[in-house]
């Protein structure tokens, strides 16, 4: 016989009762819980920011990098970002009931595709304090139980932002399990964590590749990969240089830290000598490294080791490729990309054609900056991460991607023959 349930698996049946209740509840109730707990998240700044003092100091003590800390803290701002999108996810429409399409069979069935919650979401994640609200918020809009998992480095500020939440959606009458943090930061714990199969329906990873890695290797549960994005910018030969230049600077430097900026420049040789050159000026305080193609044209440039051209850098550094033509451009990608997002910059329209169908990634732009592959930026109004794989998810995914759907058959007393 199985033996007594661990705290884990315990606290994975409170979430799963939970998610029951939540599936159950209306509109009114789901975002009466969002806008109370952004209320008292804003109410209790303090405490929380005094949580957060703590993991500061803790992570100073350790030695944690300087990238770590900044991730890591809070200030009155941050937690009124939060808030507000507590409140910006009540705003948005309700995917749960949603019905996606339907049809009458000859026999007379009436058949319909309707949303409907996953259940229990889980999410592990790293030293990102606002990704508790964040998530919470969304598992909650989509009519699910959010079962969270944060690092130890965040574990104070993470305790008290789920107080603030759980408070918020008692206050709307659903149940406090509707939002679960796992306090128990071991490895241990994170590994029986993405084996709970009895309770999680889905599990979203949110870090960096060591934390991927660990849920390829070890989850049993089904799992989102927010995975790498070694972005690519391909300037065509008939690329109008301008807007590649104003496109690639913008991709690369307006926000280096982040999955949908761009870590890769790919330039057609028939425009590479006048390119590079423009390019390595407007990109001041970015480290280009590159094939012996592009370091002939820009003595600026540096020569690649063999992983760049692959490598997710979250920093100021580019790796740049000179190919012949379109087809060695989307080969460069299919071999080093990570299909996050790609974007081509040209005025061929058969060129752009070709690149959107034959480029495999989440999201292929043509004459528009990697950053706009963004749940925001889409119009979903908030996302959970950027899923990079092609089951059930692919690319931002808010509310609708939290969800999934139930066929319902409605008859008259028609039997089969």
């Amino acid at each position: 016989m199985p033996g007594p349930p661990t705290d884990l698996e315990w606290l994975g049946r409170r979430a799963r009762a939970a998610s029951r209740q939540v599936a159950r509840a209306g509109r009114a109730a789901k975002d009466a819980a969002l806008l109370a707990g952004a209320d008292i998240l804003s109410h209790r700044a303090e405490e929380v920011l005094s949580a957060n003092a703590a993991d500061l100091d803790a992570a100073r003590d350790e030695g944690a990098a300087q990238t770590v800390v900044d991730r890591l803290r809070l200030d009155r701002g941050r937690i009124e970002s939060m808030a507000a999108g507590l409140r910006q996810v009540a705003s948005l429409d309700d995917p749960v009931g949603e019905i996606v399409d339907g049809w009458v069979r000859p026999n007379g069935l009436h058949i319909r595709r309707v949303r409907v919650p996953l259940g229990v979401v889980a999410v592990i994640y790293e030293n990102r304090p606002n990704v508790t609200s964040d998530a919470a918020g969304l598992c909650l809009k989509a009519g699910n139980a959010a079962f969270l998992r944060g690092s130890s480095g965040a574990l104070r500020s993470n305790q008290a932002i789920t107080a603030c939440l759980r408070e918020g959606v008692a206050k709307a009458g659903l149940p406090e399990d509707a939002v679960i943090l796992v306090e128990d930061t071991s490895r241990e714990a994170a590994l029986a964590f993405m084996q709970l199969r009895d309770s999680i329906d889905c599990l979203i990873p949110r870090g960096g590749p060591s934390l991927i890695e660990t849920i390829r290797t070890h989850a049993t549960v089904p799992y989102v990969i927010d995975g790498d994005g070694n972005c690519h910018v391909y300037v065509d030969a008939a690329a109008d240089l301008e807007m590649a230049l104003s496109i690639l600077v913008n991709a690369k430097t307006q926000r280096p830290g982040v999955c949908n900026a761009a870590e890769s420049l790919v330039v057609h040789a028939d425009v590479a000598g006048e390119f590079l050159p423009r390019a390595a000026r407007a990109l001041e305080g970015v480290e280009l490294v590159g094939d012996a193609r592009s370091q002939a044209l820009e003595p600026s440039i540096g020569p690649a080791q063999p992983d760049d051209f692959s490598r997710e850098f979250l920093d100021l550094k580019l790796s740049v490729a000179v190919v012949d033509d379109l087809d060695a451009a989307i080969d460069h990608i299919a071999v080093h990309g990570s299909g996050h997002s790609e974007a081509i910059v040209t005025t061929d329209l058969t060129a752009a054609e070709r690149f959107t169908s034959e480029v495999d990634a989440a999201a292929v732009l043509v004459n528009a900056s990697t950053r706009f592959v963004d749940g925001e930026e889409f119009g979903f109004g908030a996302e959970i991460g950027i899923s990079t794989q092609k089951l059930h998810a692919r690319g931002p995914m808010g509310l609708r991607q939290l969800t999934t759907v139930k066929y319902i058959v409605s008859g008259e007393g028609q039997i089969r023959s």
